[in-house]
């Protein structure tokens, strides 16, 4: 353990847990993946996942709408860690999908996360037992019954263990870890962001209690992945 945190034993008791949390569940899966946003703590995720599981596949939802500084970093991370990264896909292409229905993340937002975001990620899922996120219980209201780990059922049926070791951590918690470890972190949290996704649906906070308040101009809070059994 890094002697940095021998001064928050709180945050050194939640570190074990995530580690043991992290080392039990790929001991038990067949097959075992991380969904990477580039987000601090899917970085601190895929850092606790990485320790035992370094060639792990990390799937990127590639929406086509991310900010330039989030492609850049996503460039400059996947070389300096040497990721086996996966970029997840649509069907269609950007100007396909608004050639044919418009611009949907400004008439049909929940319509253009279910083809961009939500559609291509359950597909990408398939092949998988066990999949590790960054969910905080912190993040959303949303997300106060998130357990450490559950079973998520896929549309098509199949069943794998969903895993977030980070979630009883605090934003503080994320960060203390992040910056112990060296690992940097978006450059658009310099910018105010607390929360980032696709550029057209992603504002700098309007509540700075709620770190979510900047996404969807505050019309929703998910994309639709992580409602099932919240």
């Amino acid at each position: 353990m890094s002697k940095i945190f021998l001064d928050n034993p709180v945050l050194e008791d939640k570190i074990a847990d995530a580690r043991s949390l992290v080392a039990v569940e790929l001991d038990a899966s067949s097959k075992a993946c991380v969904t990477c946003s580039f987000q601090a703590e899917d970085m601190v995720v895929l850092h606790l996942v990485r320790e035992l599981a370094p060639g792990v596949p990390v799937l990127f939802l590639e929406t086509g709408y991310h900010f330039q500084e989030t492609y850049e970093y996503r460039d400059r991370m996947a070389a300096d860690w040497q990721l086996n990264l996966i970029n997840v896909e649509p069907e269609q292409s950007v100007a396909d999908q608004e050639a044919q229905f418009g611009i949907l993340n400004r008439t049909a937002p929940d319509r253009c996360c279910a083809m961009r975001k939500v559609g291509p990620l359950f597909a990408s899922l398939e092949p998988y037992s066990t999949w590790f996120t960054g969910l905080r219980r912190e993040q959303a209201r949303t997300r106060a019954n998130l357990q450490p780990s559950d079973v998520f059922t896929l549309p098509t049926g199949k069943q794998l263990q969903k895993v977030s070791p980070l979630a009883d951590w605090t934003t503080r918690d994320v960060w203390q870890y992040a910056a112990a470890h060296n690992i940097p972190l978006l450059s658009l949290y310099d910018k105010g962001y607390s929360s980032i996704g696709c550029e057209p649906c992603t504002s700098l906070p309007s509540d700075p209690g709620d770190p979510r308040s900047g996404r969807w101009g505050g019309h929703k809070v998910e994309c639709g992945i992580h409602l099932q059994g919240q």
